[in-house]
């Protein structure tokens, strides 16, 4: 009784060793018996990709396993298969597949925004370029005056002159601006006090010319 409790506690723990999960191959229906030969009663039909546990291996040509429910007896070993079946695989490629493509739509999306800001970062770098030769031809001209004194010094006397002698000029084109009105203004008093008398003169000849013809008359 002993040996048989010994031999029943090996044939347990080389169940337990040998379990590992494996597929079933590319059948439509396998059936799961409930011993080895298909004269043994049919437990219950998996299918093709279902996912099963190996208990227990033979050299009959039988394997004993376990389902995914719990359900445990033999079916044969020609049928069970190390991977999943081409229907599994091609999901699976086509799971890869549709992952590889959004991330290929995301790197093109990046691309197209690095090339947008690359635009940008060229366009902002020849404005600096721009800018930095500006300030060197600037900073280039403030050394040669800071470098010598009197040349900022004879451009403030030049520019001082420049501003007396526009200063002067202003003030003759003023002057004369006045003379030329005053001249206007006498012109035009000279003129009126002339047509005034004129208009005396008129006054007294006309009476002694309309005299005179009137004394010629007489006679």
């Amino acid at each position: 009784m002993y040996k048989y409790l010994v031999v029943i506690a090996c044939l347990a723990a080389s169940g337990q060793v040998l379990a590992k999960s494996k597929y079933i191959s590319d059948e439509l229906i396998v059936t799961i018996r409930t011993g080895q030969g298909n004269h043994t009663p049919i437990i219950k039909t998996i299918k093709s990709g279902d996912r099963i546990e190996i208990l227990e291996e033979t050299e009959t040509g039988y394997s004993r396993i376990k389902t995914s429910d719990g359900t445990e007896g033999w079916i044969r070993t020609q049928f069970i298969s190390d991977e999943p079946v081409a229907a599994q695989k091609l999901a699976k490629l086509q799971e890869k597949f549709n992952q590889l493509d959004d991330s290929n739509q995301a790197l093109k999306k990046e691309n197209k925004e690095l090339k947008t800001d690359k635009t940008k970062a060229e366009e902002t770098l020849a404005k600096l370029q721009t800018e930095l030769a500006s300030s060197q031809k600037e900073l280039t001209h403030l050394g040669k005056v800071a470098a010598n004194p009197l040349i900022l010094d004879k451009e403030n006397k030049d520019m001082h002159e420049k501003l007396t002698s526009m200063s002067t000029e202003l003030e003759m084109l003023r002057n004369e601006h006045q003379v030329v009105k005053d001249r206007s203004r006498q012109n035009w008093f000279m003129a009126g006090a002339g047509v005034i008398i004129l208009g005396m003169l008129i006054g007294l000849i006309i009476p002694k010319f309309r005299f005179k013809r009137k004394d010629r008359w007489e006679f």
